[in-house]
């Protein structure tokens, strides 16, 4: 067994390279979340789009920059930097090759801004899906490309540091957290072949000239083998904080070391070969392979399951340790003034519903329903919007403050942001949900449609209302975050923040085929391969070209 100190700390210089990360990541999100809250007013027919004209041009290409800045830019650069803080904290030394993972960092710094030139220039307004036959400019699937490559640079990195901890300690377990941590950036860098294959294969030698005609069922299907897996690079790092480190701040300890263990192998197992399910109404993909993808899609939802009894059973035992009586006495005893635990807390009910959602949209003849419906936005705001980033903003709310030795500014204000984020997003994710059932499609305009059906105005409203108080919310964490980092009191040695990791409530040993990486890599890629690999051979050898269009 791995022995943990309580104390361990990162040196300045990796305190300052975690920050650079939250520095990327938080602009990206105070640019991107400029954009999400206009399209809620324009479905709530306040739109704000004429106003701005000629700096931007159209409702689509402000969909795209929140899309790609919330969705892709403001999670990747978070995760890295998140996931570079447990590694090091986990392992307990410094990365192996630290100038690897500044390369990667900078690689994505270069990847986000080759990316905006054509965003702002209305070039690339294509949405964060890309879909073919809407073209962009060459340079949008450069800059997405690198910011993928540094990612990818950065998880080298940690591998490169988990070896080296090896060779120190052999015959030691991994820590939960630097394993968790690399698990993840390896689903991450076998999902994102999908969507690498399709922009160096088909996306820049079509927008290059250098082909014709692009296959567009072919395109969709390379995304879709990355766009599913993605909502999974976003959720585990949130599970990551849950398991291990929010029990801590709740004054209990993780309830199980191997459960918490198997569910991030059963996510590189299970993550990737579900893509079908968004390609239900795909005439290209034969049924037999959708209901496999379906399959796999119920599968994968079983170590959300096992996280949802594993997670609350330590917060319980907190809550009872921390004096909570009655059966769910525990609940009222949480810390429910700490509003990094609030956060997370809030953002684990968004997610159940999001979870429910999520097997719906699994679901052959109910996704039917609601295929490409505005189902689909409420439902993957419960998932990027909620438990990813309100969990992300909880774990701010005490990282920030540990990397810069100052006290987190106005805690209350900080507890009125989560509940704030909470309510708008009930409101507004409940609000798509319902116009899903009614039928009102997604992407599209809804406040300059000439006609909708009467029973959509009620729930079009809430849209705006929700959208509203998430504004609000998003730029009051941007404010908090930025007071504490530049101008918040300096923090006594007593009161200095560290690095909240919880102790397993029983120190069982873990099995050996729980603490390595190789029969878990090697069925994760047998799985893909039998899902995707038939399909894609048929593909490529069938495939028929289109022309590129600028739609807007």
């Amino acid at each position: 067994m791995t022995i943990a100190t309580a104390n361990y700390d990162l040196t300045p210089q990796e305190k300052k390279f975690v920050g650079w990360h939250l520095i990327l990541a938080i602009s990206a999100l105070s640019v991107g979340s400029l954009f999400g809250p206009l399209q809620a007013f324009e479905h709530a027919g306040w739109d704000l789009y004429p106003y701005l004209q000629p700096v931007f041009k159209s409702y689509y290409q402000g969909l795209t920059i929140h899309g790609v800045l919330n969705a892709l830019v403001w999670t990747t650069a978070f995760i890295t930097g998140f996931l570079t803080l447990t590694t090091i904290r986990g392992l307990q030394r410094s990365l192996r090759y630290p100038k690897l993972n500044y390369t990667g960092f900078w690689v994505m710094v270069v990847g986000v801004l080759v990316t905006a030139v054509p965003l702002l220039a209305n070039n690339a307004s294509v949405l964060y899906t890309f879909y073919p036959p809407m073209k962009a400019d060459w340079l949008f699937y450069v800059g997405l490309t690198l910011v993928v490559i540094g990612s990818w640079i950065e998880g080298y990195g940690f591998y490169f540091t988990m070896a080296a901890w090896r060779k120190e300690h052999p015959g030691e377990t991994y820590p939960f957290i630097a394993l968790a941590s690399s698990v993840t950036m390896a689903m991450w860098q076998i999902a994102t072949l999908g969507v690498a294959i399709e922009i160096l294969t088909l996306l820049l030698p079509w927008a290059w000239g250098m082909v014709g005609g692009i296959d567009i069922q072919l395109a969709r299907t390379y995304f879709w083998f990355t766009g599913h897996p993605l909502v999974y690079f976003w959720l585990l790092p949130a599970y990551l904080s849950w398991y291990a480190m929010l029990p801590k701040q709740a004054g209990g300890k993780l309830f199980s070391d191997s459960m918490a263990r198997l569910v991030f192998w059963l996510f590189l197992l299970t993550s990737v070969p579900v893509g079908f399910h968004h390609q239900y109404v795909d005439p290209g993909v034969p049924d037999s392979w959708k209901f496999i993808h379906s399959i796999l899609t119920y599968s994968v939802a079983f170590p959300s399951m096992l996280t949802a009894f594993t997670v609350i059973a330590g917060l319980e035992y907190a809550g009872r340790k921390r004096g909570g009586k009655g059966l769910f006495g525990w609940i009222k005893a949480l810390p429910w003034d700490d509003p990094s635990v609030v956060s997370q807390l809030l953002a684990g009910i968004l997610f159940f519903f999001g979870g429910i959602g999520g097997i719906t949209n699994a679901s052959y003849n109910v996704n039917l329903v609601i295929h490409n419906t505005a189902w689909v936005p409420g439902h993957f705001h419960l998932t990027v919007s909620s438990a990813a980033t309100l969990s992300f903003m909880g774990i701010t709310y005490w990282l920030v403050p540990y990397l810069t030795g100052r006290k987190l500014w106005k805690p209350k204000w900080a507890l009125i942001q989560a509940w704030m984020w909470f309510i708008g997003m009930l409101i507004f994710s409940n609000a798509m949900h319902v116009l899903g059932l009614l039928g009102a499609p997604r992407r599209t305009p809804l406040g300059e449609a000439p006609y909708v059906p009467a029973e959509w105005n009620g729930h079009l409203l809430r849209v705006g209302i929700g959208g509203a108080i998430l504004f609000v919310a998003v730029y009051l964490y941007i404010f908090i975050i930025a007071k504490t980092a530049f101008g918040g009191e300096k923090a006594s040695e007593s009161e200095q923040v560290t690095i909240p990791v919880a102790e397993p409530l029983h120190a069982s040993p873990i099995p050996a085929w729980m603490d390595t990486f190789k029969p878990w890599l090697i069925g994760a890629v047998l799985l893909v391969v039998i899902a995707y690999a038939p399909v894609l051979i048929d593909l490529i050898t069938h495939a028929v070209g289109s022309p590129g269009f600028r739609v807007w």
